[in-house]
């Protein structure tokens, strides 16, 4: 007889679940745990490591508010992650036990960002049939645009253009650890003025991950004899280099964007599977800034989608009924 338990997260287990996701299918950095807590003061951690007979099967990172359980908001994504070889019926069996622990603990609803297909090392869709099983709610779609790589990049005019407008110009690409010019000069002046935000890693954050994932999180400028004119912040995970932010000095226009972005496409991720430009999404998904998706589909990217989903917990009973 199988038997289950779950574990709440505690530093205790720090080891064990970073080891797990070395071996996981559907992890990525953003799940180290040097990574969620980070940010560990704004929000209530309530991870979640799942055992069949004391073997570690899965992992549910995932904070807490007003008894609604999300995986997470903090990060990109979430959801189960699971070892490479895991049978399905594990899978059903794991989900299942989570959602008897959280109907014990009086949680009504978990919520789950879905780790889009283009992260997972290899296919793991598995939650996404058993969100069917749960009739769980698809509340929120983001689109986001993304370059497959080893398909031809068709650029258009205009973006051809500005990349030889840089050329001509001289403009200089470079990767760098100090980000603190790109934050202070570029990133921050440029989102409070065009959206009233700041960028969700403030400098000292942003520096102190990059120390600890160097090889994740990278920094590249493109300079004008000197003078910084863009710049931009990659998250690279096994198979997507991700575009984190990104922004230009505003009253220079010598196609410096347009040049790192090539740059990055061309030569630094030319062995990637996918360049992935992030959303364009406004208002919870409803609405998309058309400028924006414009300009990143100019490189030749096209959608792929970010599903977050809400599962009533008392619907667990259902998933007893899927195995014949």
């Amino acid at each position: 007889m199988k038997t289950y338990r779950i574990e709440k997260y505690k530093k205790e287990f720090y080891e064990e679940w970073n080891n797990f996701l070395m071996l996981s299918k559907n992890s990525t950095f953003l799940f180290h745990r040097d990574y969620m807590e980070y940010h560990s003061d704004r929000f209530e951690d309530y991870s979640l490591l799942i055992y069949k007979d004391n073997k570690l099967i899965a992992l549910l990172p995932a904070n807490i508010k007003n008894n609604v359980l999300t995986s997470h908001e903090g990060l990109s994504y979430g959801g189960l992650l699971l070892p490479d070889k895991i049978p399905f019926s594990l899978v059903l069996e794991a989900l299942e036990t989570v959602l008897e622990y959280l109907s014990i603990k009086k949680i009504e609803k978990l919520i789950i960002k879905q780790v889009p297909k283009i992260y997972h090392q290899k296919l793991a869709n598995e939650l996404e049939y058993l969100l069917f099983i749960l009739e769980a709610k698809l509340f929120r779609r983001d689109l986001s645009m993304t370059i497959k790589l080893d398909e031809v990049k068709a650029y258009s005019k205009l973006r051809n253009r500005e990349i030889k407008k840089a050329i001509k110009h001289g403009l200089v690409f470079k990767e760098t650890t100090n980000f603190k010019e790109f934050w202070t000069k570029i990133l921050v002046p440029n989102l409070k003025t065009t959206f009233g935000v700041l960028p969700v890693h403030n400098l000292t954050e942003i520096s102190s991950l990059n120390k600890s994932f160097p090889d994740n999180i990278r920094q590249f400028n493109v300079f004008d004899k000197g003078e910084l004119l863009a710049g931009c912040t990659i998250f690279e995970t096994g198979k997507v280099a991700h575009l984190q932010y990104i922004a230009t000095n505003k009253l220079i226009k010598k196609g410096a964007l347009d040049f790192l972005i090539d740059r990055l496409i061309t030569d630094v991720y030319k062995e990637k599977l996918y360049f992935d430009f992030g959303i364009s999404n406004e208002n919870q998904g409803k609405n998309i800034n058309l400028g924006l998706l414009n300009w990143k589909q100019s490189f030749g990217a096209s959608g792929i989608v970010h599903d977050f989903y809400e599962i009533q917990v008392k619907n667990h009973p259902s998933l007893k009924n899927v195995m014949l």
